[in-house]
């Protein structure tokens, strides 16, 4: 999987479409371009899910765009409310410490601070969940999907899901150093956005080989499928 998602983003025509991704992340600051390369790596994840074996090209903008925006609401709700929950609970834990007072007021205090202190594992299962969320929506195209329990559980629970998922925050790392080396010249730093969209597009690549060999649930419904109609029940059942 980590060759193949490595590989992944150099395949076909990949100079025009690396060029494109870093331009749109130079612009990224407008926001609109992206919101265009979150949709693209939402293409990514579907086509990947297809069985595609080459990256998609950037075209029909306008879907890509649109794309973006539910990506981004995906994540959203699936980082905020979890993120608000739990910093609702904190702060009511320590409250209650101070409101009890005492020995007890002291210890339910403490409580509240080492639920703080937990807090990286609460962003560590946001990060698990997310990649999963945002392909389901890919491979059905349908928004309800990310939040489907019975077609992520197969894949959040499978520990291959949990290896690919260990996999491109390597990958993550090694860009990350990558990126402060550029960072040192003034042409380096212009190389910044195209190291980046390739990494990218090789992590989400992971993503959705991930999710597509972990989920049999797939063949329900995919991104810009045609719907089957009603079955006749005088046709016989196909063998």
């Amino acid at each position: 999987m980590l060759e193949d998602g490595l590989s992944y983003p150099v395949r076909g025509d990949w100079i025009g479409r690396i060029l494109i991704g870093g331009v749109l992340g130079f612009l990224s600051v407008l926001l609109l371009p992206a919101f265009v390369i979150l949709g693209y790596l939402v293409r990514v994840l579907e086509t990947t899910v297809e069985g595609a074996e080459d990256p998609p090209e950037f075209e029909d903008w306008g879907d890509l765009l649109v794309k973006g925006i539910i990506g981004t609401v995906i994540t959203v709700a699936y980082t905020f409310v979890p993120v608000l929950a739990y910093a609702i609970l904190v702060f009511l834990v320590i409250g209650t410490g101070g409101a009890i007072g005492g020995d007890a007021g002291a210890i339910v205090g403490i409580l509240g601070v080492l639920l703080a202190l937990a807090f990286l594992p609460v962003l560590l299962l946001v990060y698990y969940a997310v990649p999963a969320a945002l392909t389901a929506y890919a491979a059905r195209g349908e928004i309800g999907a990310a939040f489907d329990v019975d077609l992520l559980k197969p894949t959040l629970l499978s520990t291959d899901y949990l290896v690919a998922i260990l996999m491109p925050l390597v990958v993550t790392f090694v860009l990350w150093i990558a990126t402060g080396i550029l960072a040192i010249t003034v042409v380096g730093l212009l190389l910044v956005p195209f190291l980046q969209f390739y990494g990218q597009v090789a992590v989400f690549r992971m993503f959705g080989a991930a999710f597509s060999d972990q989920s049999d649930e797939l063949d329900a419904g995919s991104a810009g499928s045609d719907d089957a109609g009603p079955v006749d029940p005088t046709e016989p059942a196909a063998n």
